[in-house]
């Protein structure tokens, strides 16, 4: 799993920034003091060393990141007219001795294996790992300690204000959409894989199924098991089914839009289409609805089995929630592939009734004209949106005649409630 590099912050940023905390920063004789290198004893220093170390963790909490580039921090941030501090080589290099600044090796890869991490951990405590504290040019990239913490704990936070259970299972999107920027989910997550707190989880489907597996409490997380993989695997997919809901939703308001700007406009079998597009998009979001409600029915139960704290009945139970509701991953993939096809063939139609004449619907056009009226008139005092669940009219395609294809029209349109643009 990669990481991208920290981005590049903004000059004029820093600079309102740095101003704010140091009042001062102005002033020229205590410019020339804090810019001079470090000399002396250790006690001669040291208030210029708290003080940079504090401004530099001050800066990066204002711009949100855990990660800098030591180039940034040296040449940039600090720069009054050109002149750069002549201690921040010293600065950078006592908050890595003091273990306030880590560097990338230092930290754990997340998918690296569970004994692998378990040996890295225990090498790190006995200070195997760590790296001579008179290194010479840092690296580029430099991870503020103090910072990757509260990212930690906030992630931690979230998921803890969103789960009741000890541990709980996320995808890698919802991780990283957590830490919000890719490359500081990457070092958060690493970081937390080092505590013990976070496990990657991976599952090799036709897609790679990323995931993560959290402790919200102050015990370590448990080697992964089966059915960790099973609930990253059903919250991938009810995450992909809200995402087709969301479209679905966003396509049935729009129809629902244009089919009345059509009727106004006088365009009557562009207004037809779009009622039925929003009563076929309707008729789709129930299928979607239906299968989204079983996963989390599967998932609710393995939760609660979870949350009194006894692993093996919560298994029992995942298992026989997927028994009870009938539904396992291959079924999972089936329907998710059925619906697919759902959509493929939805278009289709939207296409064919694109090319279908009004007068192949075999409906008079008084009766339509007349239904569109009253529609206008319903519409006039709307001030709710209704339900998509609600019940749906008959299939116009069933009517027989034109007059009971005009009666099926008119119940479609009043079932539909279609509002002002």
């Amino acid at each position: 799993m990669g990481s991208s590099p920290p981005p590049s912050s903004s000059s004029s940023a820093v600079e309102e920034i740095v101003r704010r905390e140091v009042l001062d920063w102005d002033d020229e004789v205590a410019a020339t003091a804090r810019f001079k290198a470090f000399s002396g004893q250790r006690s001669d220093w040291e208030p210029r060393f708290v003080f940079w170390r504090d401004l530099i963790l001050k800066v990066a909490r204002h711009l949100g990141v855990c990660t800098v580039r030591s180039s940034e921090v040296k040449n940039i941030w600090f720069s009054r007219g050109g002149l750069t501090p002549l201690c921040l080589d010293r600065v950078l290099q006592e908050m890595y001795n003091n273990g306030d600044i880590l560097l990338r090796g230092e930290l754990i890869d997340p998918s690296s294996g569970h004994l692998y991490q378990m040996l890295r951990r225990a090498g790190q405590l006995i200070g195997g790992f760590r790296r001579s504290p008179k290194i010479g040019d840092f690296e580029e990239h430099l991870i503020l300690k103090p910072l990757l913490q509260e990212s930690a704990s906030n992630v931690i936070k979230n998921l803890a204000e969103n789960h009741w259970t000890s541990t709980c299972v996320i995808t890698m999107n919802k991780f990283q959409s957590i830490c919000k920027r890719s490359g500081e989910a990457s070092t958060v997550l690493s970081y937390l894989c080092g505590c013990g707190k976070a496990q990657y989880l991976s599952i090799r489907k036709e897609d790679i199924i990323e995931g993560v597996k959290v402790s919200l409490v102050s015990s370590s997380l448990t080697r992964i098991s089966s059915l960790d993989n099973d609930v990253l695997h059903l919250v991938w997919t009810t995450e992909k089914l809200q995402q087709q809901l969301n479209v679905i939703d966003n396509r049935w308001k729009l129809s629902r839009k244009m089919a009345l700007t059509s009727f106004k406009l006088g365009n009557k079998q562009a207004a037809f289409r779009c009622i039925r597009q929003s009563k076929m998009l309707s008729e789709s979001r129930s299928k979607y609805t239906l299968l989204l409600d079983l996963v989390e029915k599967v998932l609710s139960n393995i939760a609660n089995a979870e949350s009194t704290k006894k692993v093996y009945e919560a298994i029992q139970i995942g298992v026989r929630a997927m028994k009870e509701y009938e539904i396992s991953m291959d079924e999972v993939k089936d329907h998710l592939d059925e619906l697919d096809k759902h959509v493929q063939a939805q278009k289709e139609v939207d296409e064919s009734l694109e090319s279908m004449p009004l007068q192949a619907l075999d409906v008079e056009e008084e009766d339509i004209e007349e239904e569109f009226k009253k529609l206008e008139l319903e519409l006039s005092g709307e001030t709710h949106h209704p339900l998509l669940q609600e019940p749906l009219a008959p299939d116009v395609k069933a009517a027989t005649s034109p007059q009971a294809a005009a009666q099926t029209l008119s119940q479609t349109l009043s079932k539909l409630n279609l509002e002002a643009a």
